[in-house]
């Protein structure tokens, strides 16, 4: 039995410069591990995928999740019990790390390989903090450095490729805060700015959203600031980088 971590991603920034011939869109972006992390244990005398932890129910337990998905890309196989800690369809990347804790564990360095899981993959394979290029397949790593962050889950989900789509649809807006994407993102899913704007009135911090959404997070410590939201029925969430 073997123990791996899969920490969550923040996006930190993000610019979009455009699309593939294939329909995949080229970025820019600032990338970040998080203390915050999901478990793996994997047993290799066995199979089957098993669940448990705060965010367990949100998780595909067939054929479809990253973690067998993985298993299949390098041939391998093995029982696999995930504790999920880190909030799902939040854009905080954890199926993207459960898949890279997998090749992790299988020994597989390949960037190119990764990507074939998903665009994030790559980066959570390397992990710390990074610029990542292309569709996600070259991340070229970066110094350190530790930052407390507080991250606001909001109770609804948002689908990366519906706000790829809305961004086309835009005409391709390059945003004037850190993330090309979230014009779009409050266009598929409007509930958003609401929670961006009372992160914003209870902080007097203006909160970047995690990627493709739907997590907001603002610097520092200010979980206590944000209490009453999880009253709202968001999860708030302290993180530190530099792990």
């Amino acid at each position: 039995m073997v123990t791996v971590a899969a920490p969550a991603k923040l996006t930190l920034s993000l610019r979009v410069n455009g699309v593939r011939d294939d329909g995949f869109h080229l970025i820019d972006a600032e990338m970040i591990t998080l203390d915050l992390a999901d478990e793996l244990r994997i047993d290799d005398t066995g199979t089957g995928l098993t669940v448990d932890g705060p965010y367990a129910r949100a998780v595909p337990k067939g054929a479809s999740n990253l973690v067998m998905r993985a298993l299949r890309h390098v041939g391998r196989q093995a029982a696999v019990h995930l504790t999920k800690r880190i909030p799902s369809g939040g854009g905080l990347g954890g199926g993207s790390s459960d898949a890279a804790a997998i090749l992790r564990w299988a020994g597989i360095t390949d960037l190119d390989l990764a990507a074939m899981l998903g665009a994030d993959v790559p980066f959570c394979l390397v992990g710390g903090r990074a610029r990542v290029t292309g569709i996600g397949e070259v991340v070229r790593p970066l110094e350190l450095v530790t930052r407390d962050l507080t991250l606001v889950v909001p109770p609804l989900r948002v689908s990366t490729p519906a706000v790829y789509r809305a961004w086309d649809e835009l005409g391709g807006p390059r945003f004037a805060g850190p993330n090309d994407l979230e014009p779009a993102a409050v266009v598929v899913e409007p509930r958003l700015r609401y929670w961006r704007d009372r992160i914003a009135e209870l902080t007097g911090a203006q909160p970047a959203l995690a990627g493709s959404g739907a997590t907001w997070w603002v610097e520092g410590t200010r979980d206590d600031a944000l209490a009453e939201l999880v009253d709202e029925g968001a999860t708030v969430i302290p993180a530190s980088t530099g792990t």
